[in-house]
């Protein structure tokens, strides 16, 4: 029985965070569309903040407080591209990633 309230509770609690990341997903095309006029660091606030931290001190994902220093603009749009590590391909597309990249390259 009490196995069974295990399985059951783990199930409950994969499907709840499966479903959070499932919405976040959908909201993202709309939040990138919103900002396409806007600039690198507003997209970086709706769409990085979560996993880098709003002030680039990193979180979920490594800080990026000095990533201009590390890597060129060209070679951060390639990592949102492409993706690394735990980061998903594409999280911001188009003109967005340029604009996030161009903006992340001068935080040296």
């Amino acid at each position: 029985m009490k196995k069974k309230l295990l399985v059951a509770m783990v199930g409950a609690a994969l499907a709840l965070s499966m479903g959070a990341c499932g919405k976040k997903e959908e909201s993202k095309p709309s939040d990138t569309t919103q900002t396409a006029s806007g600039d690198g660091e507003k997209i970086y606030q709706q769409s990085c903040s979560s996993c880098h931290g709003d002030n680039l001190q990193g979180k979920i994902g490594p800080s990026l407080a000095k990533v201009g220093g590390k890597y060129e603009q060209a070679d951060i749009e390639k990592i949102i591209a492409n993706g690394r590590g735990g980061m998903p391909a594409g999280v911001i597309k188009g003109a967005d990633a340029t604009k996030v990249a161009e903006w992340l390259s001068g935080k040296k």
